[in-house]
């Protein structure tokens, strides 16, 4: 009976160790699908934002500040998390989509990314219709910088995501630097302003297209702004 008894109290010991082991999965699955974890970000300044280095992907690359972009006509930036990523690649195909009505107001799209690895960016291209910078310093991805680990895996949202790309018929790699997390920002010109800034919460959250043409419309032009003075 005594062998019996410690078999009978072995068993439950091993059931409450695989239910708690359960609970404490379940749980941490529960928590990862919350935002309670997330990176919380910080809103950029145009300050900030003016003093930025990049620099030019030529031949002869030219390093200058970031204002240069947005000075006279506002811009469009995407700063991407990794250019081989199928869902940069697919957001950075929606904003190209905007591309003949921010023409029509005259407005730029650029993209920055924050490190050139041999093809990626030539290879990024064919998604993106505007011209591409490096950010050495990762810059664009603060003031606070953030980043999603193997969290992401398990978040139902990003495996949303994933689908949508993949059925979309985006395809990548896994070259580079993904775990910073990017974002796309509006920028008025001279003095007007941050007019949209979209942090990415995780992988694959892309800014509304909307909403960029909504910003987009708000720019002044710098000499109808010095002319309106």
């Amino acid at each position: 009976m005594s062998f019996l008894q410690d078999l009978s109290f072995f068993s439950m010991g091993m059931w409450s160790i695989g239910a708690g082991a359960l609970g404490a999965a379940a749980l941490a699955l529960l928590l990862a699908n919350t935002d309670v974890f997330l990176s919380k970000s910080q809103k950029a300044t145009l300050e900030y934002l003016e003093d930025i280095d990049l620099k030019t992907l030529g031949k002869e690359p030219r390093t200058f500040k970031a204002k240069e972009l947005w000075e006279k006509n506002g811009a469009v930036i995407m700063a991407v998390r990794r250019p081989g990523c199928f869902l940069c690649r697919e957001e950075a195909a929606d904003l190209s989509s905007l591309k003949p009505k921010l023409d029509e107001l005259g407005v730029p799209l650029y993209a920055v990314v924050k490190e050139q690895i041999r093809t990626e960016v030539q290879d990024f291209q064919p998604y993106f219709k505007g011209e591409i910078f490096l950010d050495e310093k990762k810059k664009f991805y603060g003031p606070q910088r953030r980043k999603m680990m193997f969290m992401g895996f398990i978040r139902l949202g990003v495996w949303y995501n994933f689908f949508r790309a993949r059925n979309g018929g985006f395809s990548g790699n896994l070259e580079g630097e993904g775990f910073i997390l990017g974002g796309v920002f509006v920028v008025g010109s001279g003095k007007q302003g941050i007019l949209l800034e979209h942090r990415e919460k995780e992988f694959g959250d892309k800014v509304n297209p909307v909403s960029v043409l909504e910003a987009a419309r708000k720019i002044q032009p710098q000499t109808l702004a010095t002319e309106t003075k």
